[in-house]
């Protein structure tokens, strides 16, 4: 291990003065922001819902960390751009992670090492992830202060590169490459999780979406019989046992539907009429919608199909969508199905800025407790970007904007005899919003 003591060699002079820079600033942080997931994390009591899942079965005598604390802190870490269990070897005496953790800065005990976290991630059962994946559902819904009158979710998948020979790792013709394909739900309308899924890299099959439906708005349906559902998703989640059972459990669904020789035929009078209107028009884009009764050979009786055909300077184009909803098609096919895009930025939260395909354990059980992990700190990241002020650009901000400039903050941390006290710096560019949150999190209480 290279001496890190000293004054850091080879800076360049400023305004003719010698510049000296070393690390011996004292019980310094720079991730001061950590406090706010704090408040998030206590108000939501994420940890402990996932802890109560998982039977602790060490010697009580013995335990120096809990395993909520654990799980506590590891979400803290990640959420601050550690996302290696690794990292909890260098942030064991970070001191504004001992606070979060309830630990005195510089008194206080230090936290977990990663050997120790690794042990963490490799305890859980199968059954006791699908009890943590229901635990994470019942989160979703106590989220909300009222219970919604409707709901959309939307469903998609994303590629995961598989580190090694895992488990549940396959090859993949369109990716050309061995990883998993994990599945990923959210709330429409409020960009909340709703579940993740790891799963092995192919495209799921009917009875599999039809399974991941069943279970999860059957969790949904225990704490709201009544509220109104949509589900949303591409073609290969449109497969007949899904639409099948949502059509059974009075589900309202909007999925891709794959075009074919027939499809074409029948939209080809539309395809005709649009290029005509573009050539009258000059050029642009026209768009024309169908409302069409289908039946593929799958399908047990005949279903609704919009049907979206466009012209323009790169020719003709046909999507098909197939539902159960009564709107009109142009509005169905714009404002419903299309709205799903959004789905992509919240895959890529999860994804990118949590790094959450690091799933590089070899055993599925341990990569699929890390996806929950990665979920607890989206919640978190999620909690500080809805508390932020109405109509501001910080409810937009994607994850890696709020981690940057609002819990990388450099902090010195004061223990005394009766107090902590923490010195953010006087020229912070973002105080207001600081102070914004920590007024939001006090007024809602634990």
């Amino acid at each position: 291990m290279a001496d890190h003591t000293g004054f850091l060699p080879g800076l360049s002079p400023i305004a003719g003065k010698r510049l000296q820079v070393a690390f011996d600033g004292g019980t310094l942080s720079s991730d001061g922001g950590v406090l706010l997931l704090r408040e998030v994390e206590r108000k939501l009591a994420i940890a402990d819902r996932v802890a109560a899942c998982l039977p602790d079965r060490r010697d009580r005598g013995r335990i120096d960390h809990t395993i909520g604390e654990m799980i506590r802190f590891r979400a803290f870490a990640i959420a601050a751009g550690y996302e290696d269990a690794d990292d909890c070897d260098a942030l064991r005496n970070e001191p504004v992670f001992k606070m979060a953790l309830g630990r005195a800065p510089a008194s206080g005990a230090p936290l977990c090492s990663q050997p120790t976290m690794s042990r963490l991630e490799n305890a859980p059962s199968r059954v006791t992830l699908i009890r943590m994946a229901a635990a994470m559902i019942d989160l979703f819904c106590d989220s909300w202060r009222r219970v919604p009158d409707r709901i959309a979710i939307d469903i998609d998948d994303t590629w995961d590169e598989a580190h090694g020979a895992q488990q549940l790792s396959l090859f993949n013709a369109h990716y050309d490459g061995h990883g998993f394909l994990p599945v990923h739900l959210y709330e429409a309308t409020s960009g909340k999780l709703v579940a993740t899924i790891l799963r092995p890299g192919k495209t799921p099959g009917g009875p599999e979406v039809r399974t991941i439906l069943k279970h999860v708005v059957g969790r949904i349906r225990k704490h709201w019989p009544k509220v109104d559902i949509l589900v949303r998703g591409d073609c290969h989640y449109g497969r007949p046992e899904a639409i099948d059972w949502c059509e059974d459990n009075a589900i309202g669904y909007v999925f891709g539907l794959a075009g074919n020789a027939v499809l074409t035929r029948r939209v080809a009078p539309l395809a005709a009429d649009a290029a005509r209107r573009r050539l009258a028009c000059a050029g642009g884009k026209v768009r024309r919608f169908a409302d069409l009764r289908y039946a593929a050979k799958s399908w047990r009786s005949q279903r609704r199909v919009i049907a979206r055909v466009e012209a323009s300077d790169r020719g003709a184009d046909s999507r098909f969508v197939v539902t159960n909803l009564t709107a009109k098609p142009k509005a169905l096919y714009e404002k419903v199905y299309c709205a799903r895009a959004r789905m992509e930025n919240l895959i890529k939260a999860h994804k990118r800025h949590l790094a959450s395909d690091r799933t590089s354990c070899h055993g599925a059980n341990a990569n699929q407790f890390r996806l929950i992990l990665h979920s607890i700190a989206y919640w978190l990241l999620h909690g500080v970007q809805a508390a932020a002020p109405r109509c501001s650009s910080w409810r937009r901000a994607q994850f890696d904007t709020l981690r940057l400039r609002l819990i990388k903050l450099a902090a010195r941390v004061v223990e005394t005899a009766t107090r902590i006290k923490v010195h953010l710096p006087s020229a912070c560019p973002d105080k207001a919003v600081v102070f914004h949150l920590a007024r939001v999190f006090a007024a809602q209480g634990p």
